[in-house]
């Protein structure tokens, strides 16, 4: 019994190792993004609201002409934690977006300015519309792509994303795949029609010809305008629109942290004085 055991663990080991070693090699071939500096990284970090606000250039001029982002409404650009518009600011941004409408008295749907508790409305009316004018390929919503996309790093890479508590792969995965371009794939790689190479995509044919080029989004602001600038601002500003509250629930969790380390101290002290006398009269 116990050398039928032993036998189905060394399986059992041996399985998992070359699982391991499988996605290690799969790491290796598709190169790993490169983990970048967040200002939201780590237990107390926190969005930079001046990096949302060139995110949102990014996505509103390049982005924003295939790319949906129907979770996030207008409102949410004024609210605490995020790219710190204000609500008149907000508000103007709805304005400059058509709304489908209705329908009215009748029976037909209208187009009207935007509202602040308007969607951002999508690039297209339909799926079958995406498709049509995109080649056959249906661009991704925004709305969560940074929790969505994740980084597959590998053995022993993944047990210290654990304990360093590494969360940040999506945006990483993001900057990485703006700046993953290349002109000309290695030798001996053949692209399908219509793809690019990217040496951080799965697989490295990409459908989605390069949006971004140097020079390309103008920022008032004295930040570089690079692709590797962009990339950073825009993959900033679709974490905030996966996860808005972000800011709001680290400072919660901190509170509640300093309260666990006041309760057991005001625990342990009651603990002392309750059974003081029971101790000493033992």
């Amino acid at each position: 019994m116990n050398h039928t055991r032993g036998i189905v663990l060394a399986f059992g080991l041996a399985v998992s190792l070359s699982a391991l070693g499988a996605r290690a090699a799969l790491a290796q071939e598709q190169e790993i993004p490169p983990k970048q500096h967040w200002s939201f990284a780590g237990p107390f970090g926190l969005y930079d609201p001046a990096q949302l606000q060139r995110g949102f250039k990014i996505y509103k001029e390049v982005c924003s002409n295939c790319h949906s982002i129907k979770l996030l409404a207008f409102r949410n650009l004024a609210d605490p934690g995020g790219p710190g518009f204000t609500e008149a600011q907000a508000a103007a941004i709805a304005a400059g977006y058509q709304i489908t409408d209705g329908p009215n008295d009748q029976g037909e749907m209208f187009q009207r300015s935007g509202k602040l508790a308007d969607h951002f409305p999508p690039p297209f009316p339909n799926d079958q519309a995406a498709r049509a004018a995109l080649g056959g390929k249906l661009p991704p919503d925004m709305s969560v792509l940074a929790k969505a996309r994740s980084v597959e790093r590998g053995f022993p890479w993944f047990i210290f994303d654990a304990f360093t508590q590494y969360q940040e792969d999506g945006p990483d995965y993001i900057h990485a795949i703006l700046n993953g371009y290349e002109d000309h794939p290695p030798a001996g790689v053949t692209l399908p029609p219509g793809a690019e190479y990217n040496k951080y995509f799965p697989g490295h044919a990409i459908g989605m010809p390069k949006p971004l080029n140097d020079g390309q989004v103008q920022y008032t602001d004295g930040t570089p305008m690079t692709v590797d600038q962009y990339g950073r601002d825009v993959a900033a500003f679709l974490m905030w629109v996966a996860e808005p509250t972000l800011d709001a629930r680290k400072r919660l969790g901190f509170q509640v942290f300093v309260f666990l380390i006041v309760l057991s101290g005001l625990l342990y002290f009651t603990k002392r004085m309750v059974w003081y006398e029971v101790k000493h009269q033992s």
